[in-house]
């Protein structure tokens, strides 16, 4: 499976091959093997769980063939990509960027990360915080103080909403919160972006972050040791793609300059994995570069890998204003979803 198996969280819809035990009662020309597909409801040394729609299911370990996280079941039609609901999507997308510490009110998740983006330090309101909307702001605040951050909320809705139609947007509002610039959800099938491959240049994809990757990464925002790696590592499963000079690229795209030998990332991207969706991020091409398609190289062969790994759907962020970023990947065969907004507590 794409991911460990272990690394699945409770209440994940997966679906989980199996050999049947020996049964006397089964005729011998009977199937060797069944499949379980529903919610995973529990996990010991020696068993899971999985809830379908006949029932719990409990399958020893030493009987799984094959598992596999697959996406939720979307509570709307349409194409699979567009199908979920804005809620769903950011259910989905959250845990494909890691946070440095995680903490739950009712249904929303508090998310802190030294720091380091405004995913991995803000809230993700998504459900019943169990307790009363003015409270719940209130305890928001206490724990992004505790921990000397400003207290942030990741605010969603669908494309071109305003934040002050919503209940929770309105109250962050009337205490003095500021939103800040909206970002535009964009999902596709992996096998509409795999499709658009350019070719190129060859692109190294693996599940490690290493040093080299985080060195190109480095070139597109500031990073904080073991924080930056916690973010980056902190999802379910991840890849890290890289088109690295050598082996004549210089030559290939007519910048054979001195240095540009050094054997180095000069393109990178990486796909955060969970609940079956694959999320695209950290799309970075050095500037020297850029204009040769590089990025969407990579992007296709992360999508092309995602759906060898049996993950279809694809996700990403892009700000909302960023109108050329939004052409390129609406050309690849992304659509857009929904909108997002940070609001930010005063002070």
């Amino acid at each position: 499976m794409p991911t460990p198996f272990d690394a699945v969280h409770i209440g994940a819809r997966v679906v989980v091959r199996y050999r049947l035990g020996t049964d006397p009662q089964r005729p011998a020309e009977g199937p060797s093997m069944t499949d379980a597909t529903g919610d995973l409801v529990a996990r010991t040394d020696s068993a899971v769980v999985v809830l379908t729609r006949r029932g719990e299911v409990t399958i020893p370990r030493d009987r799984i063939v094959a598992a596999k996280e697959i996406p939720p079941r979307p509570s709307r039609r349409g194409a699979p990509h567009l199908a979920p609901t804005v809620a769903e999507l950011q259910r989905i997308a959250g845990p494909s960027w890691g946070a440095v510490e995680r903490d739950r009110l009712g249904d929303w998740e508090l998310r802190a990360s030294a720091g380091f983006t405004q995913r991995g330090n803000s809230v993700l309101p998504v459900g019943d915080p169990g307790v009363p909307l003015a409270d719940a702001v209130d305890r928001i605040e206490e724990w992004y103080a505790v921990r000397g951050l400003p207290a942030k909320v990741a605010l969603a809705g669908p494309v071109g909403f305003e934040p002050a139609d919503d209940s929770l947007g309105a109250e962050l509002l009337r205490r003095g919160w500021t939103a800040g610039d909206r970002t535009l959800n964009l999902t596709a099938a992996c096998d509409a972006i795999a499709a658009a491959d350019p070719g190129g240049p060859d692109v190294r994809i693996t599940a490690d972050l290493d040093d080299t990757w985080l060195a190109a990464y480095s070139q597109s925002r500031a990073v904080i040791p073991d924080v930056t790696t916690t973010v980056l590592g902190g999802s379910p499963g991840h890849l890290f793609g890289s088109i690295s000079l050598g082996g004549g690229l210089a030559q290939k795209l007519g910048l054979s300059t001195p240095g540009s030998r050094a054997p180095r990332p000069v393109a990178i991207g990486r796909l955060g994995l969970a609940h079956g969706w694959a999320g695209l991020g950290a799309l970075w091409t050095d500037p020297g570069f850029r204009g040769r398609g590089l990025g969407t190289r990579i992007t296709a062969a992360l999508a092309a890998r995602a759906r060898a790994d049996g993950i279809h759907l694809m996700h990403l962020q892009v700000e909302a204003d960023n109108d050329v970023a939004i052409r390129v990947y609406e050309r690849l065969g992304f659509a857009r979803h929904s909108n997002y907004v940070y609001l930010t507590a005063p002070g």
